[in-house]
């Protein structure tokens, strides 16, 4: 697979991510800081899941927290990055993780959650 046919983390804002989450069956979402050491532990592997096998049909998005009130609130309380799970264009899942553990355990519910189809 060639740099260009690999697919990447897309960095984002609050109105595209709005957007990107009704053109996207799922999408995973990070808010992140660049004051954030957690955040930064995370970074590699939350872009390495990008390419695990069975993550194909998610779209992976990295928000500034700065740019959000709410997730810049909520990460200046737990000091974490805070994850989004969406399914066509709903959240199912949001919260703050400070492990490679907790991030794969959301990922893989959004993975295994069955949308529903009318």
């Amino acid at each position: 697979m060639t740099e260009e046919e690999r697919k990447h983390v897309v960095d984002t804002d609050d109105e595209h991510l709005r957007r990107l989450t009704h053109e996207h069956m799922k999408v995973f979402a990070k808010f992140t800081s660049e004051n954030c050491a957690i955040c930064q532990a995370l970074a590699p592997p939350f872009a390495k899941f990008v390419d695990d096998p069975g993550n194909e049909s998610i779209l992976f998005v990295r928000l500034d927290s700065d740019q959000n009130p709410v997730a810049k609130k909520l990460m200046q309380q737990k000091v974490a990055p805070f994850f989004v799970s969406y399914c066509q264009g709903r959240m199912l899942e949001c919260d703050n993780l400070t492990t490679e553990a907790e991030v794969r355990a959301q990922l893989d519910r959004l993975r295994a959650f069955m949308p529903h189809t009318e």
